[in-house]
This record gives structure tokens, C-alpha cells and sequence, in this order.
């Protein structure tokens, strides 16, 4: 304590004497003594005008972490010049922990910390000291700051934060490949001691692995490690610090390492001879049997394709592999017969799908088993001789004519006879029949090729001793034409030839059609009729492959002489009975150019003069229709026009003329009255409308005494014009109402002489005169006449 004293002092000589520059109140000097020495001097304060210097010679502080004692731990002393030990002097601490984790000795200046530290949860607190006068409360010296540094021990660990680890490796490695590598941590100091020096070693898994010390590389260590013998290992790591030395702590790790599977072993089969039955009645394409090869790899590695070694019985029988099982599935190929072959034989083959060209040289990677195959007897339906039947008859075949026979065999051993009848659903009319025992077939029906040239149905075999056992084939009945109808010329019918042609000119080809079913080789003939052949007009060119040429035999064809010829054509076949027919062509002449295109046909331009094209032809006959439209509206305008002056004439308007005092509308007012009225007073309307004039939507009637069938013309008259008089709505101008009634019930009674039954002669018209003025001019036209006729008389 004396000697740490006095080099505080020197310290403050050499500061204060100008030998030193101030300490910066950061700085820090370590000195290496015992914890309770620790001391931090301060130089007194001075008079006030005296230079007062930091008198603070800091340390660094160190208290041990974990610390168990039962008395707090001593950290350090302050101390300040300033305190002569009369206890003026106050000491204060502030910063990272003080009072809950340092404390002070307020007088004496010493620093115990109060609880337990732990570095790893905090490696240094920072604080801040300064001395106060215990009276006035006044700094005596300037707040600085120190650092108290937890000191480390080996109290943790290492701790592998990545496990358990899990890893793989290739089995049949070699020593020294590479597996995993670990990692420990350690929380201790790595800057203080060994406390952080974490050294690796394997506590369980070996020798299988070995682990570096230092990395943490984990290798394999021995060679060949065979997956199928062992897959799983686990190993467990240790780590610990101290550099593995005694009293240092360690810490552990499981890693568990996986041999992954290569191609190393070849498929075996477990057995030499595999002993399979099948039944006869196996269907071609189903499977028989399953062998199985063991390969003892994994995955892709114990994919296994099997074969079929060609030998006795190979082609019969083929082999696939099921990817799930990796089993061979072995199919048959043909169908079995126990009464051909009973046993069969033959090879199989199962090797490895994936290689590893590293492991060749341990032996070819497939093997081979022997496979005998016992056909088992199945009782079997008949078999027919034949997988089909094909059949002819002739069409009109008496029924009950035998066509063929089909045959089917009960092949199994003690054979039994076979029953036969047809399919009535193949046959459902019943065109044919079947004898059961013998298995002949006839028709049933007469047929006839037109309506159904083939029949297809079915005919069933099956055992008398087991009439369930049934076989089923298909028959085929073609019908042979038999030459009933005649050929017949093929379209067209019809034909023409130029006005200009020439001797030997082919003018149409034509063919022939026969509605028999034609077999090969059938050939038509074509020839000209006998009363045609004389005839110097066409004939007939066969050509003996079907077909013939209508030619002329001569040149020059007019229409105006003759437009149309008829050439009767004979057609033969060459079928059984021969049949021919007749057929007539029609030919027309038509008029051509030099070419030969034909420009008219028509038989109307034949009266035409020569020379006048189509066009020419068209503008004539169009002038024509245009002048008979002509005429006729011309002839339409003069009755309608004859018709309208009719009304008009002197002879129809009579005494029927009314003069009124207003002016008119002129001569073409005609539509003043209805002149029908006037005709017939029955269908007089109650509300007459005016037409000359646009009526007004309410317009009142104009009510009219009803007339009597007996009323004189006079009254009848006088009756019309007090209407016009008294009408409001009569036009103010002159108009023409006509009145052609002739009155019932007159004293003259009618005045026409259609049904007057004495001559004009024995007439009396004295009465003419009594009429009035207005009939005085009829009365002497009358009266002379009468006069006339007397004189002539005398």
C-alpha cells in the first residue's frame, strides 16, 4: 500500500512540476498488484487561485465473474488528495450498475461488487466516480469515468448449436472419404486462456469414422463398408475445451450416418426350377405364373428386367416385368391344347437394369432359372373346321336346296357327338336352315339378289354331353345373280348433230346398265335395230369394251326438213339366259359454227332468215312486245274515256238538269249527288255525306221525309229541290244531280215502250199536256206526230 502511495505521488509531481502533459481523463494504467490494492489517488484542491490539475490515475478494474463468496467481492479504491482523512470528503458512484451491482464506501472510497457476475451475460460495466465536499455538497474534483472488466473463467461449455447431425456416404468407400463436418461453440473468452480451445474425438462409431480434432471433419475408416450388411450407424462426437485437457468441459453430439446403396450385387434367383400349371383354357395376352429374381440393392439399383431364353417352348410364353414387384410376370402367346402338348420348357434370364461399371469385375450382374409349364385339361366346346364359312346360292333356289355344310369336333379326350342350330338372332327372319346332326345348311325361303344380296349370320355348336358347352361361327351366304333383267342404255337418252356434218362423225358415246349383278368379264353389244339399219341417217359403232359410237352415214342435215331423229339402239349381255333391249335415242339437228359448237337448237329459228345472231333475234321480238303494250293501253284509254262522256250525253242528262243561283265549281263538278239515289229511292240513306266537299267531323244529318213507292214524279222531284234549298251544307255553286227515277204509280205510267204491247201507233198522248209547261215542248214533239200519222191514215 505504501509503495502503490508513493508512485501515486510521483505521478502527481511529475503532472503537476510540468515534467508530464495531464492524463486524459480516458486514459488508463494497469497496474499489476493484489485486487485489495487497487487505489485511485486525486490531488487536493488548492486555493482558488491557484491552477487546479485532474489529480485522477485511473486503473482498470478486474472482478472474477461467478464469484461465490459469502462477503461482497472487493473491486478497487478511490482515493483523492483532497481527502486528509477527516472524513470531508465524499465518494459517488453512477453508471452501468451502480448501487444495484457496485457500491461505494461513501468515506473511504473502496468499490465491492454486491452480487455475482457473469461475463458471458456482460463482459464490462462503465461508471463514473467524483468527490464531493461531505459539507457544501461541491464537486471537489471533475466527474470521469473507469471501466470494471469481467474477468473470464471456464464455466461454459462447448455446445454443437447444428445437431444431432444426419449425413450419408456411398457404401464400398474408400478409407478417408468424406462424410460431415461438425461445429462446437464455446461462450468463454477465446482472447483469455484456453477456456475457448474446443478440441473434437469420436466416443462411440468407431472404427467405422474418425473425426480431425482441430475441423471437425468426420471421414470414413474403414474400407468396404457393405450397405446390405449394415445401413444405419450412429456416432457420437464430443467436444471439449481447455485444448482436452483435464478440468476442461465438454460437450456432445449424436450424428447419424446413412450407406447409401450402389449397384454392388447382382439379382439371384432363389430357386433353379420354377414348376408352374396352367389350364388349357387360358386366354392368349392373360398371365400364367410370376417368378421372382432377389436383388439385394435398393431403388434403381434392384430394377430387374427378365427374358426368355429362346429354346423348347420359348415362343409360346413371354415375360414382363412388374415395376412394383419387380416380379416376372410370364404371359402366354398362343393358345394351349392339352391334346397336342402336355409340358412344356424353357429358360429364363434376369439381369440388373442399371450397371456400375465400378463394380464389373465382381461377376456378370443376371442369373437364370428353368421354367416347367403342366398344361391341365379343361373340357373345351367343339371347335368348327373352319374359322369362317363362306357360301353361294343362286337367287329363285327351291326352298329346302341344300347349300353347304359346316363341321365342328369335340376335341377332348373321350370326344362326344355335337349338336348344330343357328343363331336366330344373326337369323331372325329364318331365310335358312341347319340339320342338327349332320350340320347341312338349305334356304328356307325363296331369295332374291335385288332385294338382299348377302346374308351373314351364326351357327353354335355345342356337346351333347354338356350342352352348356357351346362354340359359335360366323357363316357368310353370297346370292348369285341369275340374267333376269335386260342392259339398258345409260343417260343420256338424248343427243344432237350439226346442220354441217360429216360422213363417220361420232356424235355421242354411250353405255350400257343392267340391274343383274354383272359378274367378270360379262360383255355388252350394241347394234342398230333391223328397220333401223336401213335407214341412211346414223348407225351404230361398237367398240367391244362396253361402250359404242352413234356416227353419222351421211352429210348434211337440215332442220327445216327434218329437227328430230329416233335411232332405236339393240343392247345385248352376255349372261345366261342372253337378254337384249331396245332403246331410242333422240337426235337433234341443230345449227353449229365451223367448229363444230353448236349455236342453236331451237326449232322457232328455223323460220328465221339465215344470218340473224341471237341478239338480233332478242331486239325483234322485244319491239314487238313493246308495241302491243302500246296498243293495248291505247285501246284501255278509249274505253275509260267512252265510259266517262257516257254520263254526259244529251240522251242520259233528260229533264234531270236543276239550275240554283250560286256559282259552281264548273264542268268537272260531277260528284255534287249521288245519281244512285235518284235510281232507286229505297236505298236512300238516312245521313247522306256530301261528296264534293271534305265533310266536318260533327256534321248534323239532314233529315228527309221517307218517300212513298206510289209518289208522282213531280212531288218527288219538288220534294229534292226543297232538300237542296233547306241543306246547309249544299255548295255555293251550280251543280248537275241527275234523276233517272222514274216514279211508281204515275198516271202515264212508264213511259218506255219495251213492255208496251200495242204499236207506237195506237199511243195517246193528249195527257202530255196536262203535265205542265215544263213538258210542253214533249207534249207537241208527240202531238205533231200523232197528227202525222192521221193524215197519213186519211
Amino acid at each position: 500500500m505504501l509503495t502503490r502511495n508513493c508512485l501515486s505521488l510521483l505521478l502527481w509531481v511529475l503532472f503537476d512540476g510540468g515534467l508530464l502533459t495531464p492524463l486524459h481523463p480516458q486514459l488508463q494504467q494497469t497496474l499489476e498488484a493484489q485486487p485489495r490494492e487497487n487505489v485511485v489517488t486525486m490531488p487536493g484542491r488548492r486555493s482558488s487561485a491557484q491552477r487546479v490539475k485532474r489529480g485522477w490515475v485511473w486503473n482498470q478494474f478486474f472482478v472474477l465473474e461467478e464469484y461465490m463468496g459469502s462477503e461482497p467481492q472487493y473491486v478497487g479504491k478511490l482515493h483523492s488528495d483532497l481527502d486528509k482523512g477527516a472524513g470531508t470528503v465524499k465518494y459517488t458512484l453512477s453508471g452501468d450498475g451502480a448501487g444495484t451491482v457496485f457500491t461505494i464506501d461513501e468515506t473511504t472510497g473502496d468499490i465491492h461488487a454486491i452480487r455475482s457476475l457473469d461475463r458471458e451475460e456482460k463482459p464490462f460495466y462503465t461508471l463514473r466516480a467524483q468527490a464531493v465536499d461531505i459539507d457544501t455538497r461541491k464537486p471537489l474534483e471533475p466527474e470521469s469515468e473507469f471501466i470494471i472488466k469481467v474477468q473470464d473463467i471456464n464455466d461454459n461449455e462447448p455446445k454443437f448449436l447444428d445437431g444431432p447431425y444426419v449425413a450419408s456416404v456411398p457404401e464400398m468407400s474408400p478409407v478417408g472419404a468424406y462424410v460431415l463436418q461438425v461445429k462446437a461453440t464455446d461462450a468463454d473468452d477465446p482472447t483469455y486462456g484456453n477456456s475457448a480451445r474446443v478440441v473434437y474425438s469420436i466416443l462411440q462409431g468407431q472404427p467405422y469414422f474418425s473425426i480431425d480434432p482441430k475441423t471437425g471433419v468426420i471421414r470414413t475408416a474403414l474400407p468396404n463398408m457393405d450397405r446390405e450388411v449394415k445401413e444405419q450407424y450412429q456416432v457420437l462426437i464430443q467436444a471439449k475445451d481447455m485444448g482436452g485437457q483435464l478440468g476442461g468441459l465438454a460437450g456432445t453430439t449424436t450424428v447419424n450416418i446413412t450407406l447409401t446403396d450402389v449397384n454392388d450385387n447382382p439379382p439371384r434367383f432363389p430357386k433353379s426350377i420354377f414348376h408352374l400349371k396352367v389350364p388349357e383354357s387360358s386366354l392368349v395376352g392373360s398371365a400364367i405364373g410370376r417368378i421372382r429374381a432377389v436383388d439385394p440393392d435398393f431403388g434403381k439399383n434392384a430394377e430387374i428386367e427378365y427374358n426368355v431364353v429362346p429354346g423348347d417352348g420359348g415362343n409360346l410364353f413371354d415375360i414382363t416385368t412388374d415395376e412394383n414387384t419387380q416380379e416376372g410376370v410370364i404371359k402366354l402367346k398362343k393358345p394351349l391344347d392339352f391334346e397336342t402338348k402336355k409340358a412344356y420348357t424353357f429358360k429364363v434370364e434376369a439381369s440388373n437394369v442399371h450397371l456400375d461399371h465400378r463394380f464389373h469385375s465382381v461377376g456378370p450382374f443376371k442369373d437364370t432359372a428353368t421354367v416347367k409349364i403342366n398344361v391341365l385339361d379343361v373340357a373345351e366346346p367343339p371347335v368348327f373346321s373352319k374359322p369362317m364359312y363362306t357360301m353361294e346360292v343362286y337367287e329363285d333356289t327351291p326352298v329346302g336346296t341344300i347349300i353347304g355344310a359346316v363341321t365342328a369336333q369335340d376335341l377332348d379326350v373321350g370326344s362326344s357327338s355335337v349338336r348344330y342350330f343357328i343363331d336366330r338372332k344373326s337369323d331372325a327372319d329364318s331365310y335358312f336352315t341347319i340339320d342338327g346332326s349332320e350340320g347341312t345348311i338349305a334356304t328356307n325361303e325363296i331369295l332374291d339378289r335385288e332385294s338382299t344380296a348377302q346374308y351373314n349370320f351364326s351357327i353354335i355348336a355345342s356337346k351333347v354331353s354338356n350342352p352348356l358347352l357351346t362354340s359359335k361361327v360366323n357363316v357368310i351366304i353370297n346370292v348369285l345373280d341369275v340374267n333376269e333383267f335386260p342392259p339398258e342404255i345409260s343417260v343420256p337418252y338424248e343427243t344432237s348433230v350439226c346442220e354441217n356434218a360429216k360422213p363417220g362423225q361420232v356424235i355421242q358415246t354411250v353405255s350400257a346398265a343392267d340391274k343383274d349383278l354383272s359378274p367378270a368379264g360379262q360383255r355388252f353389244s350394241f347394234r342398230l335395230s333391223p328397220e333401223a339399219s336401213t335407214k341412211p341417217n346414223f348407225t351404230v359403232q361398237d367398240y367391244r369394251n362396253n361402250t359404242a359410237g352413234i356416227e353419222t352415214r351421211r352429210s348434211g342435215y337440215s332442220r327445216r326438213q327434218q329437227d328430230l331423229y329416233f335411232l332405236p339402239v339393240v343392247i345385248e349381255d352376255s349372261s345366261y339366259p342372253v337378254q337384249s333391249s331396245t332403246n331410242t335415242m333422240t337426235i337433234h339437228v341443230c345449227r353449229c359454227d365451223s367448229d363444230g359448237t353448236i349455236l342453236s337448237c331451237n326449232v322457232e329459228a328455223i323460220f328465221l332468215p339465215v344470218g340473224l345472231s341471237t341478239g338480233a333475234l332478242i331486239a325483234i321480238l322485244l319491239c314487238i312486245v313493246i308495241l302491243l303494250v302500246i296498243v293495248v293501253l291505247y285501246v284501255a284509254l278509249r274505253r275509260q274515256k267512252k265510259k266517262d262522256t257516257l254520263m254526259t250525253s244529251k240522251e242520259d242528262i233528260r229533264d234531270n238538269v236543276i239550275h240554283y243561283d250560286d256559282e259552281g265549281g264548273g264542268e268537272e263538278d260531277t260528284q255534287a249527288f249521288d245519281i244512285g239515289a235518284l235510281r232507286n229511292p229505297k236505298v236512300i240513306e238516312d245521313n247522306k255525306i256530301r261528296r264534293d266537299i271534305k265533310p266536318d267531323t260533327l256534321c248534323l244529318p239532314r233529315q228527309r221525309p221517307p218517300v212513298e213507292d206510289n209518289t208522282d214524279i213531280r212531288d218527288f222531284i219538288n220534294q229534292r229541290l226543297q232538300e237542296n234549298d233547306v241543306d246547309p251544307t249544299a255548295p255555293p255553286y251550280d251543280s248537275l244531280a241527275t234523276y233517272a227515277y222514274e216514279g211508281n204509280g204515275s198516271v202515264a205510267e212508264s213511259l218506255s215502250s219495251i213492255d208496251s204491247l200495242t204499236t207506237e201507233a195506237d199511243q195517246d198522248y193528249d195527257y202530255l199536256s196536262d203535265w205542265g209547261p215544263r213538258f210542253k215542248v214533249l207534249a207537241e214533239m208527240f202531238g205533231e206526230e200523232e197528227n202525222y200519222n192521221t193524215a197519213k191514215v186519211t
